[in-house]
């Protein structure tokens, strides 16, 4: 996909009210290379659709591959979820000495990126190149000189010649003041008594028949005093000074040394720079991949089929914000099916008839597909779009002083500013807050003037009356095939909490094709009937259907 363009599919609001950052927000996203990936995630547009299908065709390989290889998942998943960023560090190694601490940090990454490596290794199928990691083995060399591949760090004599020479020394000095501090404990303990610690120091109550002793020898200097004891601990001997002096040297000189082993070590380390940088956008990658892999395991996804023509045809597509929050209820959903092509296809009926659902169910099965995202569907065929946006109701702008109405005709003004060829319209309930006799004029304009136009337009509506011919009327089979007997019999049972749910549960939300434009449902004096509204009002209403 080509990242030049800066066009925007679709805004933060669509976005929204399609589901995609409702699908993002779920996906188990573990490092921190995978979230950049995420934050980076673009559209396609048309005229992309072939790398569009090669990239839901290595999604397609990845899902095979967390199904069938759930060890190398599992060991690939710990990786990541103990993985830090460490993009600065690789970036500074090109210009500065890193700490030890930076060291092993980068060491701990590449033994990571090795053990990806080969849990990527020995499958009868091949992945696809882009999740797939450059050899750190050379690079691991550089910071593991005894080749034991621990996730463990220090600046090993191997390094240095000089440093292994320095630290020899010091230990020899070392043991030799040891010794000369051995040589007057022994002294002591012989000639006074006094019984030092291996550390050269003794502890003595001053109510203790040694405090004296202690106290009054000459060869010991006091360290410490409380109400209660005392602590001494032995004088350094001229002999001792001047080891500890040449001692102090020596650890100047193997700073100086180690300094230079860390500078040398960022040096060979800043020449692969690009190659570990490339390793951790291709883990980024091989995260989000796998996180969107067992989402679409979980939620039954399939890969759609991305055509040329402008088209969007699903069919029992679900829409998985519903379908989460119904499964929490332990309720089920009804998936729907929906073909939208260039024109005006309106969606008619009464309230509770899910219209709305369908209506973010074709946005939520476009967008995630434009995305790179499989789709809930049992199939779906999906052309691209140059512009998507909803239209639906917006608290926000109420929040901010405008009526229901006000902010409608501000995004209605939008989409028509931006629309534009290959776009895709979804408009919920247009002007359902103004009176009903402007209302339905503004509704069948509107339509007349995007029935012209080469989008892919959806309306709900509760203007029956605004469909016309040219316009492809679905509606919400919704309780057309329910037994009124059983349903009312069931409904008189149930307290007034219990009613809303026992009609939403015989709802049938497929949509089907409304082939007789006068053919008016009558859903919505159905569920006013059985919630008890006088059989007169309804038999009244009646007269008014034509």
């Amino acid at each position: 996909m080509s990242q030049a363009s800066n066009r925007r599919l679709c805004n933060v609001k669509t976005r929204s009210e399609t589901g995609l950052e409702y699908v993002i927000s779920k996906l188990n996203i573990l490092t921190p290379y995978g979230k950049k990936e995420m934050a980076e995630l673009r559209p396609y547009f048309p005229g992309e659709e072939a790398e569009l299908r090669e990239q839901l065709d290595k999604s397609q390989i990845m899902l095979d591959f967390c199904k069938s290889h759930e060890d190398k998942l599992n060991s690939i998943l710990r990786i990541f979820m103990e993985m830090k960023d460490l993009s600065n560090t690789i970036e500074c190694a090109k210009k500065t000495t890193l700490a030890v601490v930076e060291l092993y940090d980068y060491k701990v990454l590449l033994l990571q990126m090795r053990n990806i490596i080969n849990a990527c290794n020995d499958l009868e199928e091949k992945l696809p190149d882009e999740y797939l990691l450059a050899d750190v083995e050379d690079v691991i060399d550089i910071l593991d000189p005894r080749h034991d591949r621990m996730a463990t760090f220090y600046l090993y004599n191997e390094f240095s010649e000089k440093l292994a020479q320095l630290r020899d020394r010091k230990h020899a000095l070392e043991l030799e003041a040891r010794k000369a501090q051995k040589s007057k404990r022994d002294e002591l303990r012989k000639t006074l008594g006094i019984q030092l610690t291996p550390k050269f120091d003794i502890t003595v109550s001053k109510q203790s028949t040694d405090y004296d002793k202690v106290k009054t020898c000459d060869d010991l200097e006091l360290v410490d005093e409380d109400y209660v004891s005392v602590t001494y601990k032995l004088k350094s001997t001229p002999q001792v000074y001047e080891i500890m002096k040449e001692i102090g040297e020596v650890d100047g000189e193997i700073d100086l040394e180690e300094e230079r082993v860390c500078a040398e070590l960022s040096h060979k380390l800043g020449l692969y720079s690009e190659l570990v940088a490339e390793n951790c956008k291709k883990i980024g990658k091989l995260d989000l991949v796998i996180a969107k892999a067992q989402y679409y395991i979980k939620h039954d996804m399939v890969k759609p089929d991305i055509c040329d023509e402008h088209i969007l045809d699903i069919v029992d597509g679900r829409n998985l914000v519903v379908v989460d929050h119904l499964e929490a209820k332990g309720k089920k959903y009804t998936p729907v099916s929906i073909h939208l092509e260039d024109g005006v296809t309106c969606i008619t009926g009464a309230n509770m008839g899910g219209k709305t659902i369908s209506l973010k169910l074709a946005g939520m099965i476009k967008v995630l597909a434009q995305y790179g995202f499989f789709v809930p569907a049992a199939q779906a065929k999906v052309g691209l779009s140059n512009f998507i946006q909803m239209l639906i109701g917006d608290s926000q702008a109420v929040e901010r002083g405008l009526s229901t109405f006000g902010s409608e005709m501000e995004e209605l003004k939008e989409i028509l500013d931006h629309g534009r060829d290959r776009s895709m319209i979804l408009i919920d309930e247009i002007a359902s807050g103004t009176n009903p006799v402007e209302g339905l004029a503004l509704t069948r304009s509107l339509i007349d003037y995007l029935k012209v136009k080469p989008y892919i337009t959806l309306i709900t509506t509760h203007f029956d009356a605004a469909v016309d011919p040219d316009v492809v009327n679905m509606q919400v089979k919704g309780l057309s095939d329910v037994n009124f007997t059983s349903l009312n019999t069931e409904i008189s049972r149930a307290n007034r909490k219990e009613r809303i749910d026992i009609i939403s549960r015989h709802m049938d939300y497929r949509l089907y094709r409304v082939e007789n434009q006068g053919q008016v449902p009558k859903d919505a004096l159905n569920i006013a009937m059985m919630l008890g509204i006088n059989s007169e009002i309804i038999e009244g209403a009646k007269k008014y259907i034509k």
